[in-house]
């Protein structure tokens, strides 16, 4: 008796793969991450009004009050400092928030397990997180410390003490503060990495950079002239300075930037170690 053999059934083929996943397609899926998101552009408008808003306001008191200052006072103002004053402190502290956020709220959604199952190559991931955060934090710094210059100086114009961009460091106070806030925020980026949650990165970035150097200030003077050119915040005091009133025992701008420097790099390496060793 003759058998019949049914025809086997051809399975459709799935498409060919189009390549290795790789760090271009992490920063293009990273960036739309970052950009769908409300809180990134209300906390980045936040920063802009409120650095170049306060900055004014400082500008236009002194300007208002720039005849009853002392001789001494109009010898040591630093125009410069004071119209990027605002942006330094408060750029700072917008910046570490959202370097946390960058990276601790996928954590605490679960949605950082979805973002590796689409993405496997976990460096190409982090590293895609800090690169995209850090074009952002830097064009948007560079943007608020200009602007908050420019306003700044237009309104001490009427004192003649006013800075233009041609005086000496100038330009490197406006770059330089923008560069420190940028780094500021890398650095909470890469704790938020460490700790992998929102609230203990945020509190311990703010205890790096403004508790502890309280801490260290009231320390006996030996004491806190060998620490202070060690401590992160100690860039700030420098870049944002242009006419001289150095602390002796601080390294000069940018030596005392590539400190601060380090620290985030160190960082950010433990961050992409344990990124990659811990589970999700």
């Amino acid at each position: 008796m003759a058998t019949t053999t049914a025809p086997a059934l051809r399975l459709s083929a799935l498409p060919p793969a189009t390549g290795r996943a790789g760090l271009a397609g992490a920063l293009r899926s990273e960036f739309t991450k970052l950009r769908s998101v409300r809180s990134t552009y209300w906390t980045l408008l936040a920063m802009v009004v409120v650095s170049v808003g306060i900055g004014a306001a400082i500008s236009g008191g002194v300007s208002a009050n720039w005849s009853q200052m002392s001789p001494g006072d109009r010898a040591s103002f630093d125009a410069t400092q004071v119209s990027l004053f605002a942006f330094f402190q408060l750029g700072q502290l917008v910046l570490a928030v959202l370097g946390a956020l960058a990276i601790t709220s996928e954590y605490s959604t679960g949605m950082i397990r979805t973002s590796l199952t689409a993405q496997p190559r976990r460096g190409a991931v982090y590293a895609a997180k800090a690169i995209v955060f850090a074009a952002v934090a830097l064009v948007v710094s560079l943007v608020t410390s200009f602007i908050a210059f420019f306003l700044g100086q237009g309104l001490l114009s009427s004192t003649g003490a006013s800075a233009t961009l041609s005086d000496p460091n100038v330009l490197r106070a406006i770059i330089g503060s923008a560069l420190f806030v940028t780094v500021v925020g890398l650095i909470a980026f890469a704790i938020g990495a460490i700790i992998r949650h929102t609230a203990g990165a945020i509190t311990t970035i703010i205890a790096v950079m403004f508790v502890i150097p309280i801490i260290v200030n009231l320390l006996p003077q030996s004491w806190r002239d060998d620490m202070v050119r060690f401590m992160p915040d100690s860039a700030g005091r420098v870049l944002s300075v242009t006419i001289g009133q150095h602390n002796p025992h601080l390294w000069s701008a940018w030596p005392q930037f590539g400190v601060t420097l380090l620290y985030a790099v160190v960082l950010l390496a433990v961050g992409a170690y344990l990124f990659r060793k811990r589970d999700a």
